[in-house]
């Protein structure tokens, strides 16, 4: 069976699975720190669910083959704290949950006068925190003499 075959039955299995509760249980803060109930997860907790994150135009949910839970995003569901660009201008990024995701090119990131972002899979985002903010500034879009490019 290919990936891609593999991806169509999750997605079907997925669209089924009835909502747990209308009002979201768990809650990411504009740091990217995970809350169920109010309590703060353990990052080890914040990895597994952010594999079941999606965003769908109903909001963000966590979606498994039996159920479907809302999530609260603050501003973004992951805040990236370390970027490493590759040979071939592919990027991998880590966030502060320590969860890795790669994007094509630079291309990929946005630009705006708030933030940096960058466009994930499922329809997720994650912002640049501060210090890949300066970093992503300094190395693609100031010239040597420190003027835009």
């Amino acid at each position: 069976m290919t990936e891609l075959e593999v991806a169509a039955q999750l997605r079907q299995i997925n669209q089924g699975a009835p909502l747990c509760d209308e009002a979201p249980l768990f809650h990411i803060d504009s740091q990217g720190r995970w809350f169920y109930r109010g309590e703060s997860l353990p990052d080890k907790f914040c990895r597994l669910f952010a594999t079941i994150l999606h965003l769908k135009p109903e909001g963000y949910l966590l979606m498994t083959p039996v159920e479907t839970v809302r999530v609260e995003v603050a501003e973004f569901p992951f805040i990236i704290n370390d970027y490493e660009e590759e040979e071939d201008g592919q990027f991998t990024l880590t966030s502060s949950i320590d969860t890795q995701f790669q994007v094509a090119s630079r291309d990929a990131f946005v630009v705006d006068e708030a933030a940096i972002s960058v466009s994930l899979a499922r329809g997720l985002s994650a912002k640049l925190g501060r210090a890949c903010y300066y970093r992503f500034i300094e190395q693609y879009l100031l010239n040597v003499d420190g003027d835009a490019k």
